[in-house]
């Protein structure tokens, strides 16, 4: 596992890498106002406990943020990387898992506000190109608003190889592509299934593509030409969340 440490900014990403006893935080960085920000939002449990913390001002703070042009919102904080599952670990004693699996999507801020999403409605994992994900993102850790510490985030060297052994694995692989066969609403949703997502531009790739089972679409007004790949996501996500919902209620009722 990679040990190296690196920086991340913003008041969530901080804040829930604090809570996360998985994560080492190396150090904290906050202004005089962020110090009194986060006793108010735990003020039963120090977060701050074994952490070695610097009060800085907002200038001072400003170098951590300017390259990217974010705003740190006076928190700053250096953190290692945590031990994860691998996707071959995490499937053994599981059923009816909800993965998303992402196909040259490569922009930081895009895929950190659908880890977020992912979060959110409780999808089981994110698969991504190994080369692909930025995992030491400032842009993505924000974006992902304090997610990264939860959500599952499986890198792999190949996702075609990697989608063939899900599907030998009772897997339904769904590619979302405008031009699918009929709008996710339509699908049924039961047992094991990927949620193929490709880039923004160009889409899924065609080698990858033809591992789906279904193309599927996000049924939108003609006039516009497509979503962001954030935005369809969550789309998505939620809609799926209302769906087991929906079962598990009429099942316990």
């Amino acid at each position: 596992m990679n040990k190296s440490s690196f920086f991340i900014i913003g008041q969530h990403a901080v804040i829930e890498a604090l809570k996360n006893p998985k994560r080492k935080v190396l150090r904290v960085f906050l202004t005089e106002e962020s110090r009194k920000n986060l006793h108010r939002k735990s003020p039963k449990k120090n977060l701050l406990d074994d952490v070695k913390v610097y009060f800085k001002t907002k200038k001072e703070l400003d170098k951590y943020s300017n390259k990217e042009n974010l705003l740190h919102q006076g928190y700053v904080a250096e953190i290692e990387h945590f031990e994860k599952p691998t996707l071959r670990e995490f499937i053994k004693t599981k059923k009816d898992l909800t993965f998303v699996c992402l196909d040259g999507v490569t922009d930081p801020r895009n895929i950190g506000s659908l880890i977020r999403s992912a979060a959110s409605f409780k999808i089981d994992g994110i698969i991504i190109k190994e080369r692909n994900f930025p995992n030491e993102s400032k842009l993505m850790f924000k974006a992902a608003s304090g997610a990264m510490e939860y959500a599952n985030i499986f890198e792999v060297s190949n996702i075609n190889s990697t989608l063939k052994n899900l599907k030998d694995k009772n897997f339904w692989v769904y590619g979302f592509d405008g031009k699918g066969e009929k709008n996710f609403t339509e699908v049924e949703w039961k047992g094991n299934n990927i949620l193929l997502f490709g880039s923004e531009g160009s889409g899924m790739h065609e080698h990858t593509s033809k591992y789906a089972d279904f193309l599927v679409k996000i049924k939108i007004d003609k006039k516009i030409e497509s979503l962001n790949i954030s935005n369809s996501a969550a789309i998505v996500f939620h809609h799926l969340d209302y769906v087991k919902k929906r079962v598990d209620y009429l099942i316990n009722n």
